[in-house]
């Protein structure tokens, strides 16, 4: 049987695992990472195929510290080998000030993710002639490259009282330090995006076609957590706000009849027979119990992605 065939779509895959993120690297492994229900760590889990991902060992290579920053809230680590090193960008509150969340870099010393030493880059920094960046909640960044330049794309609250959270991107000068100042790329401009909280949050990029494909997450973290996509041309200025159209519509919204509830927070891979992946969290129950954030019930599930006729990706369970 083919590791293909052995991958269920759509259902939970990874229990309680949400924000996940798979990477195939250059050195033939798939590495697998996901915020835990405690939010109290960074865990990766390594393996050949992505169907060998569901039953790894999941190594813990970072624990949160005991005071100060980077001491509450770790949420959604990503693993990416950016300027010829290994790094993970994650979320972290402070252990005095859980909601002081801003965003965080690891570098790996060596060449194995799971077993060489990681070293705290500390905070991510802004551009030289950038005061703003950062200074507010900030979270869920990814990074990306193209035409030789890499990107760092991430949400950030604005506004006093009820804040809402946008979405921003940068060019990237060191693997943790940004080029440029930070661009506003989307906020939270229509109802399906305003369920509970305004959110635009979870960035996630596709490069295929000739385009870049940015998929987000918005609205609260309950069952009306939903994905929308911003397109651009791979030639375009990716700094320019006018290069992205924003689609009208969620792409990817619960669904009762299949029982999957909020999909969002999602990646991209590809599986060892050239197919596009769409990496996701979901419920599978529309009631939660107590606070969704702290609700443990987010599990990871997997989608292959189709094309429509002009090449954009379609979402269906």
């Amino acid at each position: 049987m083919s590791d293909e065939l052995k991958l269920t779509y759509n259902e939970p895959w990874i229990l309680q695992r949400a924000d996940p993120y798979i990477t195939k690297a250059h050195d033939g492994f798939y590495y697998f990472t996901a915020s835990v229900p405690e939010y109290d760590r960074i865990v990766l889990r390594r393996a050949k195929t992505i169907a060998e991902l569901k039953d790894a060992y999941e190594f813990t290579i970072w624990l949160k510290h005991e005071s100060g920053i980077m001491g509450e809230h770790i949420w959604a680590p990503e693993l990416h080998y950016v300027m010829g090193k290994w790094y993970i960008y994650f979320a972290a509150g402070d252990a005095e000030d859980k909601w002081h969340i801003r965003p965080y870099v690891l570098e790996c010393e060596g060449d194995d993710p799971i077993n060489d030493m990681w070293t705290e880059k500390g905070m991510m920094k802004c551009a030289d002639d950038d005061e703003f960046s950062f200074r507010a909640f900030s979270l869920d960044a990814t990074v990306f490259e193209n035409n030789q330049k890499w990107y760092y794309v991430w949400a950030e609250k604005v506004g006093v009282g009820k804040q809402i959270s946008n979405l921003y991107i940068a060019e990237l000068l060191t693997p943790y330090k940004l080029k440029t100042v930070q661009v506003l790329l989307t906020s939270p401009d229509y109802d399906w995006e305003r369920v509970g909280f305004w959110v635009n949050e979870g960035p996630g990029v596709l490069k295929r076609n000739g385009k870049i494909f940015l998929t987000y997450s918005a609205s609260e973290t309950g069952p009306a957590y939903c994905v929308g996509m911003l397109t651009a041309d791979e030639n375009a200025d990716l700094l320019d706000p006018l290069s992205w159209r924003k689609e009208r519509y969620p792409v990817l919204k619960m669904c009762k009849e299949k029982g999957i509830f909020g999909p969002g927070h999602n990646s991209f891979t590809v599986d060892e027979n050239g197919n596009d992946i769409l990496v996701y969290h979901a419920r599978t129950t529309e009631k939660i119990e107590g606070d969704p954030l702290y609700n443990p019930n987010r599990h990871t599930m997997l989608m292959k992605i189709q094309y429509d006729e002009g090449g954009c990706p379609v979402f269906r369970f």
